[in-house]
């Protein structure tokens, strides 16, 4: 079972490599700046306090104009270090892309010791999460090595995924672990995807508008008063 899954995402990652690399470079500029108003558009942006971004591979969504524009408007910028013995990531806090030397796979990190590394983020805080293709779900599908996926997993802003149009699946296969984002944004618009819509969407619209119920009388969502110990 699990080496079916993992060749299935094989699968589907290169199935999407390949819908990347065929985006013209010139239409890759104008939808990089796109998302990028997009992003800087969303309420819980522009409220942010500290802003935790990627720093893009040349065939990503572009981040450099991004993190540029965070830190002219005053923003805490923590950019990520991959750290490959345990497969997770650690964010520093940068204050200019100067700081910035190739790392880990050839991105550009902050270096241990010259940056300092943030742990406690201020709030409000959001984090852009990379992905080579994201569901309409909110999850995603990364490289293989699971660096964001066990960040995710403690994160307690908002999770903004940022995708070309071409990249986004209608479902993808993911685990019990894994974290969906709270907003999905591409050229061609932002969505907030809620936990109700996506129950909906797998075919649980009863079981949502149940929870959604226990949760506007303050029980807590899955608890069931007849249900035995």
């Amino acid at each position: 079972m699990a080496s079916s899954m993992k060749a299935l995402k094989q699968k589907i990652r290169a199935e999407y490599k390949a819908k990347r690399r065929g985006i013209p470079a010139d239409r890759k500029r104008q939808n990089d700046r796109k998302i990028r108003e997009r992003v800087e558009a969303l309420p819980s942006y522009k409220r942010a306090a500290c802003l935790l971004c990627y720093v893009s591979l040349p065939d990503e969504v572009d981040s450099f104009a991004l993190i540029e524009n965070a830190l002219s408007q005053g923003k805490m910028v923590c950019v990520p270090v991959s750290l490959e013995e345990t497969h997770t990531v650690d964010f520093y806090q940068i204050r200019s892309l100067e700081e910035l030397e190739p790392g880990t796979y050839g991105v550009l990190e902050p270096v241990p010791g010259k940056a300092k590394k943030i742990t406690n983020f201020p709030r409000p805080a959001v984090c852009i999460v990379p992905g080579l293709v994201f569901d309409r779900e909110g999850f995603r599908l990364g490289y293989g090595k699971g660096y964001y996926d066990r960040f995710l997993q403690r994160f307690r802003g908002v999770k903004i995924g940022v995708c070309y149009r071409e990249l986004i699946a209608e479902l993808l296969p993911h685990g019990y672990y894994d974290r969906p984002v709270d907003w999905l944004v591409s050229e061609s618009g932002a969505k907030k995807i809620s936990r109700d819509e996506r129950m909906k969407r797998r075919g649980g619209q009863k079981k949502a508008e149940t929870e959604k119920r226990k949760r506007a009388e303050g029980r807590p969502a899955g608890h069931d008063s007849n249900r035995k110990r």
